[in-house]
C-alpha cells in the first residue's frame, strides 16, 4: 500500500519523466516514442522504478540499453526540475511495460 507521499512523489516523477523523454527522444534515441506507463516509488522514496512504454516496440530493447547508459543524465536533468521539491533525487530505474502488446496479443487471439 503506497503512503500518499509516495504517490505524490511518484506522480511528479512520471510528470517530469514524460517531459524529459518527449523533448530528448529525437536526439537520444533514434526518435522512438517513449511513454512512462506508471513510477513506482520505495518507501524510503530512495529508488524509483519507472515502466515505460516504446513504440514502435521493434528494437525496444536497444532504447533501453541507451536510456540506461543515459541514466545519469536524465536523473541530473531530473534533479534541475524538481530540485525544490524533493531533497534528495531517487534513483532511476527503467523497465519495458509490455503491457499493450499483451493486450493487442489477447485482442488477436480472441478474434480468432
Amino acid at each position: 500500500m503506497e503512503s500518499t507521499r509516495q504517490s505524490k512523489v511518484s506522480r511528479l516523477i512520471q510528470r517530469e519523466l514524460a517531459d524529459i523523454f518527449q523533448k530528448e527522444s529525437r536526439t537520444m534515441f533514434m526518435g522512438k516514442m517513449i511513454s512512462v506507463t506508471v513510477v513506482r516509488v520505495t518507501p524510503d522514496l530512495g529508488l524509483a522504478k519507472s515502466y515505460l512504454s516504446i513504440f514502435p516496440s521493434e528494437g525496444a530493447s536497444e532504447v533501453l540499453k541507451q536510456i540506461r547508459i543515459a541514466n545519469p543524465r536524465i536523473r541530473g536533468i531530473l534533479g534541475k526540475r524538481v530540485g525544490k521539491q524533493l531533497r534528495v533525487v531517487p534513483e532511476l530505474e527503467f523497465y519495458i511495460d509490455d503491457s499493450l502488446d499483451y493486450i493487442d496479443n489477447i485482442d488477436n487471439l480472441l478474434k480468432k
